[in-house]
């Protein structure tokens, strides 16, 4: 990262100057309830936002270890440059309306001055910093079962799981559904719990955070054939305009609304999609949205460091490999093969870094999405990967570099090895 040690900026520690009626105890306790699941998903929004924000500030080297009266401040950006970097990225139509944003996420403790003097956010030459980049976010129950919530999702969201699926309840079909009894034993399977009590209480958990809820939101969550849906679509891409939308993002109908529990569409048309083609001509249909999150994930789908959500419909991916034939580590490693080394540093971005890794022993590229950093980097279909960050990956699954990418920092340097005549 480009830490622009020799540039000095003013003011890192100092700014500049000048700156209900009564009701029925039945309706009270259902309005309270209201009003704290509405600031739940108010919460969350904000999270998923500011996250969202970190990572491009990050990839575009706003954010960036700066000095101020010989002291480094570690990742932190200036207000001021900040300000103007919304308006030219048209986040915000103006520096009154970027305050008001960025204000938005410091009084929810995802930003922060790097002294702690300022808790306005100002429109001067003062360093601020992410929470997320200093260690500092509180992790309260609500976070934390917002981030449990997350990683499930995107487990449950990659390529080769299928238990979510397009279901029917009382003669109502629903998207993305999971049934009860099955992601029980699917919490269980995946170590989320280690019995399937533990995966209940973490059920009942959720829905009490609103991450996950019945389709219909007529029952709670109970051991059975019913039908149930994350409520919070952690994948679409968020603008920084809605932080100030005073609606509860639930009441927001749209196709694009994160809390909206859509019956299935057949409206495909607006999905974005690439192509990859393997050398059998087949096609795979690969949504480029589908990009996983920033959250651990057991599965390798498009790895990404950011939560990026999307009103598309499931993805559509063929499993078979794109490899001409099985190619072994013992060939690969054999002196003369024909066979060249590449490494490749690739940097995440707000949406993903952009690739899918398929194999075992060795690994390889099953795709590559065109507009990410992955192919920006240079990285291709059919490349065996070597190693991840340093750690030779030879040896093992597609699920152990999997993790390796999605658990580690934001860049990750892959070697890979690519057939000449490939």
């Amino acid at each position: 990262m480009d830490t622009g040690r020799g540039i000095s900026h003013t003011g890192a520690c100092q700014g500049e100057g000048g700156s209900t009626g009564s009701a029925a105890s039945d309706s009270s306790t259902s309005g309270s309830g209201g009003a704290q699941q509405r600031e739940l998903e108010r919460m969350a929004e904000v999270l998923v936002t500011g996250e969202q924000l970190r990572l491009r500030l990050h990839e575009e080297k706003v954010i960036k270890d700066r000095r101020h009266h010989l002291k480094t401040y570690p990742n932190c950006f200036v207000a001021k440059e900040l300000i103007d970097w919304l308006i030219e990225h048209k986040e915000a139509s103006d520096r009154e309306t970027a305050i008001k944003l960025m204000q938005k996420l410091a009084d929810r403790g995802i930003i922060h001055h790097v002294c702690d003097e300022h808790k306005e956010f100002k429109d001067v030459k003062l360093f601020y910093r992410f929470r997320k980049d200093d260690g500092t976010f509180p992790l309260d129950n609500e976070v934390k079962a917002f981030m449990r919530g997350q990683r499930l999702y995107e487990k449950l969201m990659s390529p080769e799981n299928t238990l979510l699926q397009p279901r029917e309840e009382e003669g109502v079909k629903y998207e993305r559904t999971f049934m009860a009894s099955e992601f029980l034993d699917w919490l269980v399977q995946e170590g989320e719990a280690t019995t399937r009590k533990e995966a209940e209480q973490l059920c009942h958990r959720l829905m009490e955070h609103g991450i996950i809820q019945h389709v219909s939101n007529k029952h709670p969550f109970v051991d059975s054939n019913l039908l149930y849906q994350f409520r919070m679509n952690f994948r679409r891409r968020r603008r920084l305009m809605e932080l100030l939308n005073e609606k509860s993002p639930s009441s927001q109908e749209t196709h694009d609304s994160p809390f909206c529990l859509r019956k299935q569409s057949h409206d495909n048309r607006k999905s974005t999609s690439f192509m990859s083609v393997s050398p059998s001509k087949e096609i795979k249909i690969v949504s480029a949205v589908r990009r996983s999150s920033m959250s651990s994930c057991g599965s390798s789908g498009y790895f990404s460091s950011s939560p990026t959500l999307s009103s598309s419909p499931p993805v559509l991916c063929n499993p078979k490999s794109v490899l001409k034939r099985p190619v072994t580590s013992e060939e690969l490693l054999t002196p003369g093969a024909p066979y060249a080394r590449k490494t490749f540093t690739i940097v995440g971005d707000a949406v993903g870094w952009g690739f899918v890794v398929r194999g075992s022993k060795p690994c390889h590229i099953q795709a590559v999405d065109p507009s990410g950093p992955a192919a920006a980097a240079g990285m291709k279909v059919c490349q065996f990967v070597v190693s991840v960050n340093g750690l030779n990956v030879l040896h093992v699954d597609y699920r152990t570099v999997s993790n390796l990418i999605l658990t580690g920092p934001r860049t990750i340097v892959m070697e890979v090895m690519e057939e000449l005549e490939c």
